[in-house]
């Protein structure tokens, strides 16, 4: 019985089938992405879509769809779906679906008349290669099999037109063609394990119409190119490979290549091991080595604060050390470059950010959680430190330690906190000053480094460092605690801002809090009434002004809702903690039964994984970017806590993550 399974009817049912988005990736930031019937919504979705580093920084989708078509006794049922201008869809092959099912691989069972055709899609991991396996069944009668290809050749910021520019041309290659429609980008090599025929009937399908886009008030329509068509014969029990590329391959390999990679998929028969596939999606590794963790799909990049914030979750906290360090490999001399005022050599964004330096020790106190204080300290003790000397010393060109002991930075006419939304080029949230989590961060840093020094015997180390925590300390809670019993968001000179947000949940969840015990039970049941939804907390109270809980419309309305009241799993997994800190034992079943609100998002959104941020108010709809990875991240780390607690919620990949040859793999690489 497969976890992720749908029969006919929801599938059949276009306003469930449309919502329900399937992401496979690869290593190198290519992705295939289209909602579960293949029928595209977003101008991001294709099912080829990779880097095109010569042209720019973003993917390009090469391959938009492959439409099949069942012929039997002169009779065509064409199995793909489109929607065109006008709400009218076409052709309707969704109606022939009579299962899918996402446990190792997207597999789609359709049947026509007599004729039962299995789909399984797999993406190769170390090439930007999409792979479809068509196996016949049942069939009682000769069966052929036509292929259209729909190409767009387009960032995945853009749309293609019907134009004069786009070439026609296209080259025989082993039982396939290749082609590229402009110069700069590579050959599309489209190919199948069995010889066919390809029928040049070069063609444009006109006003192809994507919902998601229309919904943001973008435009929303494009024309894509059909070079021809495919056709061969299929025999009842026979298997058909399709491969398109980037690269020409060996017909004849394509058969034990899709069954090496469909076998070394590791199920996803679980709420855990849905999110750790989910974790391994946003690796990426460059062609010099360096590994990186995207922010998201599918439009994000690698951005430094969600890089540390979701390091240790999507890997210590699923028993994959190796990858932690092979990252904060890069990370590392991304800061030192940044510190040093060199330019950048990794593809990291947003290094300059104040509190990116902050988060980067944190990330590193959980690999010290998980490995060892020793360890911790020969591995990145150096870097703490001299990230704490360059903050000391106000290097920071947006950072400046006052002598009360807290951080400021100014933030008026910047956005530079994770609430970054912005509407006519200023921050709809300007948070300036003394800053709440900056202030809870650098607390907790300047302690988790006196652990350090202690541990390296550096006395006067220690003495420096706890000298400036407890100045911290004195002016913490005397500048962010009210007479109401929660935190200021922030304060800036004589104003502080009432609004009851979650940044104040961090001074609770962090090993080392400058808040009493008191102090932190009223935080925390402040967030409890005020905040806490089932999809983690929201970005301001109901009761604060400016509530706006609803990430709807045009894509202005949605930056004005942004951070106003729409709700962040990633912000539940540090409330949740803190709650463990507080309360141990007597809030495990509080947090099992919080836990089971995203067991649901594995079967809506994006399957498998958990959307970007969530409406406010109920049903919490998921919104954004259909998989984000500091909501994966947290939600494993919290299932982590669990486990340290003697809670086994759902079966650990450490023991069983799927094929234990391709979990070494992945360590290995």
């Amino acid at each position: 019985m497969s976890y992720l399974r749908f029969d006919k009817a929801p599938m059949t049912n276009l306003q469930e089938s449309l919502q329900r988005e399937l992401l496979r990736t690869n290593r190198s930031g290519a992705y295939s992405c289209s909602t579960v019937v293949d029928c595209n919504t977003r101008k991001y979705h294709g099912l080829l879509v990779v880097p095109v580093p010569v042209l720019d920084d973003d993917n390009h989708v090469l391959l938009s769809s492959l439409d099949v078509t069942v012929v039997q006794h002169g009779a065509e049922f064409n199995l793909g779906l489109h929607k065109y201008q006008g709400g009218h869809f076409s052709p309707m092959g969704h109606k022939y679906i009579r299962e899918f099912n996402c446990d190792k691989v997207p597999t789609t069972i359709y049947r026509v008349g007599g004729v039962i055709l299995r789909k399984e899609v797999v993406f190769q991991h170390y090439e930007d290669r999409i792979l479809i396996r068509y196996t016949l069944d049942d069939a009682h009668s000769k069966t052929i099999l036509r292929f259209r290809p729909f190409l767009a050749f387009r960032s995945v910021r853009e749309f293609t037109h019907e134009n004069p520019y786009a070439s026609r041309q296209y080259e025989i290659v082993d039982n396939g063609i290749s082609t590229c429609m402009y110069p700069g980008y590579p050959n599309l090599y489209m190919q199948f394990s069995k010889k066919n025929e390809f029928i040049f009937t070069p063609d444009w399908y006109r006003n192809i119409e994507y919902p998601k886009e229309e919904e943001r008030g973008y435009d929303s329509r494009e024309d894509l190119y059909v070079p021809g068509y495919f056709e061969m014969t299929i025999r009842k029990g026979e298997s058909i490979v399709f491969s398109a590329s980037t690269s020409e391959i060996k017909s004849n390999k394509l058969k034990k290549l899709a069954e090496e990679e469909i076998s070394e998929r590791a199920p996803r028969d679980s709420f855990v091991h849905c999110l750790i596939n989910a974790a391994h999606q946003f690796h990426k590794r460059e062609a010099n080595d360096d590994r990186y963790l995207l922010a998201g799909y599918p439009w994000f990049k690698c951005r430094a604060r969600d890089t540390f914030i979701a390091l240790p979750g999507l890997t210590l906290s699923i028993g994959e050390k190796p990858y932690f360090e092979l990252v904060m490999k890069t990370a590392e001399r991304g800061l030192r470059e940044f510190m040093q005022r060199k330019p950048l050599s990794v593809k990291i964004y947003e290094m300059e950010q104040p509190d990116v330096l902050l988060w980067a020790i944190w990330a590193v106190q959980q690999y010290a959680h998980e490995c060892g204080i020793t360890a911790c300290l020969e591995k990145y003790g150096q870097l703490v430190f001299d990230i704490i000397d360059y903050i000391v010393d106000e290097m920071h060109p947006n950072l400046y330690l006052d002598s009360n002991g807290l951080l400021r930075t100014e933030g008026r006419n910047n956005a530079v906190t994770w609430m970054n939304s912005k509407t006519n080029g200023k921050p709809v949230v300007p948070r300036t000053g003394y800053i709440v989590e900056f202030n809870a961060l650098w607390y907790n840093a300047l302690l988790f480094a006196v652990e350090l020094a202690k541990k390296k015997n550096d006395i006067r180390k220690v003495e420096e460092l706890s000298e400036r925590a407890e100045r911290c300390n004195q002016s913490f809670a005397a500048t962010f605690y009210n007479k109401y019993g929660y935190l200021f968001d922030y304060v800036g000179g004589a104003s502080q801002d009432w609004s009851v947000r979650p940044n104040m949940i961090f001074a609770c969840a962090f090993d080392y809090s400058p808040l009493t015990r008191e102090q932190k039970k009223s935080v925390i049941d402040y967030c409890t009434r005020e905040l806490l939804t089932p999809k983690g907390l929201r970005s301001l109270s109901p009761k604060s002004f400016g509530y706006n809980p609803m990430y709807i419309g045009k894509q202005s309305e949605r930056d004005l809702a942004y951070h106003q009241g729409t709700a962040w799993p990633w912000l539940g997994g540090f409330y949740l903690e803190a709650c463990l800190k507080l309360y141990k034992r007597s809030r495990l079943s509080f947090i099992e039964r919080q836990m089971v609100g995203y067991d649901d998002e594995m079967y809506y959104h994006c399957l498998g994984t958990i959307s970007e941020l969530f409406d406010g108010n109920p049903p919490f709809h998921g919104r954004g970017g259909i998989s984000f990875a500091m909501n994966v991240s947290e939600v494993l780390r919290t299932q982590h806590l669990l486990r340290n607690y003697g809670i086994e919620t759902q079966p650990d990949n450490t023991e069983n993550n799927g094929n234990k040859k391709e979990q070494e793999r992945r360590n290995a690489q």
